[in-house]
C-alpha cells in the first residue's frame, strides 16, 4: 500500500512551477556570504560570532553558506515548533535552545523561509532576553504577503510570491526539502508546513 502523503507528494511535485532555479539559489547563498563576509572581516571586535541554523528548514542553506564564511565562527542549531492550529500556528515551541552561551554576543540566525515572521520575531526576542548583544537574522527566502511582518531580515537571498514553496530546504509534509531548486505548489494542500 503506498503512503496517501508520498503519492501526494508526488503530485504536488509533478504540478508545481518552478520560480527560482539552482543556480540562482546558488549566487543567493554566495551573494549572502558575501554580504556577511564583508561584515565580519572588516570587524574590529575580537568577538566572533555564534552562528545559529534553525532547524529543520534551515539545514541545506546553513549546510552549503558556512563553508563559504571565511571569518571566525562558532556554530551551534536551534529547533523551534509552533503547534496549535496547522495553517496559522499557535504557541512556540523550544525543541532545542543554543548549547553556546549567547550571553554578550552577536548571534546570526539562518532560516530557510521567512513567512509571516512570528517564529523568527520570537526566536530574536528569546536571544536578546537570553543577553545576545545583537541578533542579525539572515533568510534564503522572504515570502511577498499582504501585511507588515513583525521582524525585517538583515540579508535575503530571493523573495518569493505568497505561495506554497517547496524546494532548498521547504518542505510539504516532510517532503521536498532535498530539491536544489525552489518550485511553488498550485492549488497548495490545506496543511502546508513551511515554517
Amino acid at each position: 500500500m503506498i503512503d496517501i502523503h508520498l503519492e501526494r507528494a508526488t503530485v504536488i511535485r509533478k504540478n508545481a512551477e518552478l520560480i527560482c532555479s539552482s543556480e540562482k539559489v546558488q549566487a543567493a547563498v554566495s551573494r549572502i556570504a558575501h554580504e556577511l563576509n564583508e561584515r565580519f572581516s572588516k570587524s574590529d571586535s575580537p568577538a566572533y560570532p555564534l552562528v545559529l541554523g534553525v532547524m529543520g528548514g534551515a539545514v541545506v542553506f546553513t549546510g552549503q553558506l558556512l563553508p563559504q564564511l571565511t571569518f571566525p565562527l562558532e556554530f551551534d542549531f536551534i529547533h523551534v515548533s509552533r503547534y496549535g492550529d496547522e495553517d496559522y500556528g499557535g504557541e512556540v515551541v523550544w525543541k532545542v535552545i543554543p548549547r553556546q552561551n549567547v550571553m554578550n554576543r552577536t548571534v546570526i540566525v539562518l532560516d530557510d523561509i521567512l513567512d509571516e515572521g512570528e517564529t523568527l520575531a520570537h526566536v530574536k526576542q528569546r536571544l536578546i532576553d537570553m543577553g545576545a548583544a545583537e541578533v542579525i537574522l539572515a533568510v534564503f527566502a522572504d515570502k511577498t504577503i499582504n501585511k507588515k511582518k513583525p521582524v525585517v531580515p538583515d540579508h535575503v537571498g530571493i523573495t518569493v510570491p505568497n505561495k506554497f514553496v517547496i524546494g532548498y530546504g521547504m518542505d510539504w509534509q516532510g517532503y521536498w526539502r532535498n530539491l536544489p531548486d525552489v518550485w511553488a505548489v498550485n492549488n497548495a494542500p490545506i496543511a502546508e508546513s513551511d515554517a
